[in-house]
């Protein structure tokens, strides 16, 4: 049966066996991994998925799609097929693992690809690994370090919930229909401790906010309406950083450390 990718969806299909291959390569899937894939598609890396873990839940939205996989999984008996939108999925009611943290898989639209993170950082107590297929500038910007060009606000959102590690560059004809722009395969390793508590964490995204909406300001007035001038100042002196940095040169250290420096100092 022909089906033809749906733009509409973001679907690009990655039909390059040896990129399949080398992702299943990479996750390095043990016998006991319970795995939720984002996106299963035409059920092509699902069926190489399955024979290496406990079990598959391989999530689709596009209807049209399910006969497709049905078919080509019909002998693997330890995958649960769900038509269901990844931003609506409930880990807690539909993925019954006990205190076992699962891994996720998934070539996902990069339109949705900040709000599908957040939904799985939000399941963070479910999940222990995240294997994603995005654009490659996107997984740039995730995986920046501070000083770098790419380093912004969603370098420190992603790296506050976990620790992601482009493993390798996929190129644009590897997928079909081929998109414009290169891919890259992205490890997300999530923390197993948060780094704050929950008002030091409701400030650090506030202070990240207002750092990197307006980074061509220094910290001291990016930051103006977020922390008092004297306690951010008081913070750099403490750490013997210039008064006049730009968000950009602080690390996710520093940034945490800030928070945690002006909820004690209130």
């Amino acid at each position: 049966m022909h089906i033809k990718p749906k733009k509409s969806l973001g679907q690009n299909f990655l039909v390059d066996k040896n990129i399949q291959r080398k992702i299943i390569d990479t996750c390095c899937f043990l016998s006991d991994d319970i795995v939720l894939e984002i996106g299963a598609g035409r059920g092509e890396l699902t069926r190489l998925i399955a024979p290496l873990v406990k079990e598959v839940y391989a999530i689709e939205i596009d209807k049209s799609l399910l006969p497709i996989l049905e078919d080509t999984l019909r002998d693997q008996r330890n995958i649960k097929i769900l038509n269901q939108d990844i931003l609506k999925f409930d880990f807690k009611k539909n993925i019954k693992t006990g205190k076992k943290k699962i891994k996720v898989v998934g070539n996902i639209p990069y339109y949705i690809s900040s709000p599908i993170l957040q939904h799985l950082f939000k399941a963070g107590n479910k999940v222990k690994m995240i294997y994603l297929t995005v654009q490659r500038e996107f997984a740039q910007r995730m995986a920046a370090k501070a000083g770098s060009k790419d380093y912004g606000a969603l370098s420190c959102f992603v790296q506050y919930y976990g620790e992601p590690e482009i493993k390798f560059i996929i190129k644009n004809n590897s997928f079909f229909p081929a998109p414009k722009v290169d891919s890259a395969f992205l490890e997300i390793k999530i923390r197993e401790k948060a780094l704050l508590n929950r008002k030091e964490k409701a400030l650090f995204f506030s202070i990240v906010r207002s750092a990197f909406n307006q980074r061509r300001k220094t910290l001291r007035n990016s930051l103006s309406r977020v922390i008092a001038k004297k306690k951010l100042q008081d913070y750099l002196d403490s750490r013997f950083l210039d008064v006049n940095i730009r968000p950009e040169r602080l690390t996710l250290e520093n940034l945490i450390n800030l928070a945690k420096f002006a909820q004690v100092n209130k």
